[in-house]
C-alpha cells in the first residue's frame, strides 16, 4: 500500500491461533480472513506413524508444518489484524517462540473430545504473558460442555475467557476475535495522566 502524507498506516496486531493437532486452526484462519489465506499443509503420510497421534482425526488428510496466515483489516479503526496459526502436533512446536515474537494476543482453540491437547498452548501463553482466551470449537459430534465446566478442566484463571465457536463459520470465528481484543483491552495498562 501507497499512503500520502496525510495518511496514517495503520496499525499491525499479531494474533496467534494455537492449539492441539486438529482443533480446527486452519480452518479458523481460512474462515476470517479477508485474503486467500496462506497455509504450509502437507499430507499426512505413514512417516506420521507412532509420532503424531491421528487416533481421534482418522478424517484428516493433512497438517499444517509450519504456519496458516490470514488477514482482517479494520478500517474504521485504522487496524489491521494478521493471524497466524501455529502447528499442532508437538514436533512442530518449535515455530511457536518464532511466531509468538511481537505477538499482542492469542486464541486457543480447544476440542472438548481431546481437552488435554490445549494445556501445551495454555501453559506456553501463560509462561510469557501473552493475554489469551480459549475457544471452544464446537464439532458436531462433541459432547456440549459448559465454558466454566471447561475452565475447571484447564485449571485456568478466572480472568481468562472462554467462549464457544464453530471454526467453520465466518460471524462465529469474527465474534472470538472481538472478544480477544476486549480481553486484551480490559487488562491493558492505563495510560497515565
Amino acid at each position: 500500500m501507497v499512503y500520502n502524507e496525510s495518511e496514517v498506516p495503520p496499525t499491525q496486531v499479531k494474533i496467534l491461533i494455537a492449539g492441539g493437532f486438529g482443533v480446527g486452526k486452519t480452518t479458523y484462519v481460512a474462515a476470517t480472513s479477508e485474503i486467500e489465506p496462506l497455509n504450509t499443509e502437507e499430507l499426512i503420510t505413514t512417516a506420521s506413524v507412532g509420532i503424531d497421534n491421528i487416533s481421534r482425526t482418522e478424517e484428516k488428510s493433512t497438517t499444517t508444518v509450519a504456519f496458516d496466515f490470514g488477514r482482517i483489516t479494520i478500517q474504521q479503526h485504522n487496524i489491521v489484524l494478521y493471524l497466524f496459526g501455529t502447528p499442532g502436533q508437538e514436533r512442530f512446536w518449535f515455530m511457536w517462540d518464532e511466531l509468538s515474537d511481537g505477538a499482542l494476543g492469542a486464541i486457543v482453540l480447544a476440542d472438548t473430545r481431546r481437552l488435554q491437547e490445549c494445556f501445551a498452548a495454555v501453559d506456553f501463553f501463560e509462561n510469557r504473558g501473552i493475554p489469551f482466551l480459549v475457544a471452544v470449537n464446537e464439532f458436531d459430534d462433541a459432547f456440549p460442555y459448559e465454558p466454566e465446566e471447561v475452565r475447571a478442566a484447564l485449571e485456568l484463571d478466572s480472568r481468562v475467557p472462554i467462549v464457544l465457536c464453530d471454526a467453520r463459520d465466518t460471524r462465529s470465528a469474527t465474534s472470538v476475535l472481538r472478544s480477544l481484543i476486549q480481553h486484551i483491552l480490559a487488562d491493558a495498562p492505563s495510560p497515565s495522566a
